[in-house]
């Protein structure tokens, strides 16, 4: 992998760019039965609870990107966090966020 760094800016734009363009869907849902019926209303509630487990995965992902972005600032991107071995390059090459290696993530 030539640049990491670019690569989890790079997904990490994505996911900002995402959680703004879902914040609508996770406002809390309008209760009223004068306009709405039932079945609407549950499945208002139902996408809003969807909306915010997927934001709540993402900010998840988020943390750990900027995680791993530290990591490159730091100079120890690469390295597992708790052996401080090199991690694998395919483990790198598939997940460039990926904190440990092989063996401490089997634990």
């Amino acid at each position: 992998m030539n640049d990491p760094r670019a690569v989890l800016e790079a997904e990490l734009a994505e996911l900002r760019v995402a959680r703004d363009g879902t914040a609508e869907a996770r406002r809390p849902v309008v209760l009223d039965q004068q306009s709405v019926g039932r079945l609407s209303r549950m499945d208002a509630i139902q996408n809003q609870a969807m909306a915010a487990g997927e934001e709540a995965r993402r900010s998840a992902r988020i943390t750990v990107l900027e995680a791993a972005l530290a990591r490159v600032e730091a100079g120890t991107w690469g390295l597992c966090v708790d052996c401080e071995e090199p991690v694998e390059p395919a483990r790198l090459a598939f997940d460039p966020a990926t904190p440990l290696c092989l063996d401490c993530r089997r634990g």
